[in-house]
């Protein structure tokens, strides 16, 4: 069974940066497009990045693009997000997620994605 688990996250002001990583087991992971979501408390869950299986190919929320970086590690098992230029509007707990269809960039909705990782928090001081 796929699992993820996330790390990285952290509080750190206005303008300073955080990485993000997310490992995954199992040998799946390289078929797979993947993608970072965030929730901030009494919000839906929200589309920040999305990376294709070999990572050429990138998404990223009109609301981060700029300032995150999603990258990937298929040797590894490794998703990794790259925060910078924090706001505190950025603050949420971020979770990495595989989509349900393989070899896609999938939708940029949860309901795209059937595997979450627990999430870790992110949160950035005014």
């Amino acid at each position: 069974q796929v699992h993820l688990v996330e790390s990285g996250g952290g509080v750190v002001q206005t303008g300073g940066s955080l990485r993000l990583s997310c490992a995954a087991s199992g040998r799946v992971f390289s078929s797979y497009g993947m993608g970072w979501f965030r929730q901030a408390p009494g919000k839906e869950r929200e589309f920040v990045a999305a990376i294709s299986v070999r990572g050429g190919t990138t998404k990223y929320a009109d609301s981060v693009k700029g300032r995150f970086i999603i990258s990937r590690d298929n040797d590894k098992n490794t998703l990794d997000l790259q925060l910078n230029s924090l706001k505190p509007n950025d603050s949420a707990v971020y979770y990495c997620a595989a989509p349900h269809q393989a070899y896609i960039i999938p939708e940029p909705v949860p309901s795209a994605y059937g595997c979450w990782g627990h999430g870790t928090q992110v949160t950035v001081s005014s």
